[in-house]
């Protein structure tokens, strides 16, 4: 690892936003040399997969104006701060998107949505026991929750109309869990 790693020697915030900051760092080569290296500093999300017991997955339906479109997710949201565990978060997210509580969160680890430039990490989950109350979303929130069998969401996924990387991820780890791969 030492023979690849880089550090930091100057670090300069271009612009500090909502949600991320942005900044342009220097950093010292492996061998020696120094390098600019722009990035974003995010203070990190969770996504759920919220399987029914009869095979269904929860997923949402929602406008993203980055990417001009309406796309099928799973439940995920940032975290309220760094400190924030992310079992919290997900549980807080769940509930909140979808009114959904679940028995049983399992921690299907990290995921890297653009390492080349961003810090952020999404922590992933598998929820299971679900009990369905009252969505609780926040005034800027729009979305449409429906249930998609697993096996259909999957087959979506493959034949590219879920491009959301989280969950296609999250969905396709699950897939492979339930079939003990």
């Amino acid at each position: 690892m030492d023979k690849l790693r880089e550090t930091a020697v100057a670090s300069t915030e271009i612009y500090h936003g909502k949600i991320m900051d942005f900044y342009m760092d220097t950093v010292r080569l492996p061998n020696g040399n120094t390098a600019a290296r722009e990035l974003s500093r995010h203070v990190g999300a969770v996504a759920v997969v919220p399987l029914m017991d009869d095979g269904r997955v929860i997923v949402e339906r929602q406008f993203r104006y980055p990417v001009d479109a309406v796309i099928t997710e799973i439940p995920a949201g940032k975290r309220d701060s760094r400190d924030e565990p992310p079992e919290e978060a997900a549980r807080r997210e769940l509930r909140e998107e979808t009114g959904v509580t679940a028995a049983e969160l399992i921690p299907l680890g990290p995921f890297y949505p653009a390492a080349a430039y961003s810090d952020e990490v999404i922590w992933l989950y598998l929820a299971r026991g679900l009990s369905f109350g009252a969505q609780q979303l926040d005034d800027d929130e729009f979305l449409n929750v429906q249930a998609v069998p697993l096996e259909a969401l999957v087959r979506d996924i493959l034949d590219g109309k879920v491009p959301d990387a989280k969950t296609q991820a999250a969905v396709l780890r699950v897939w492979c869990m339930e079939r003990g791969l």
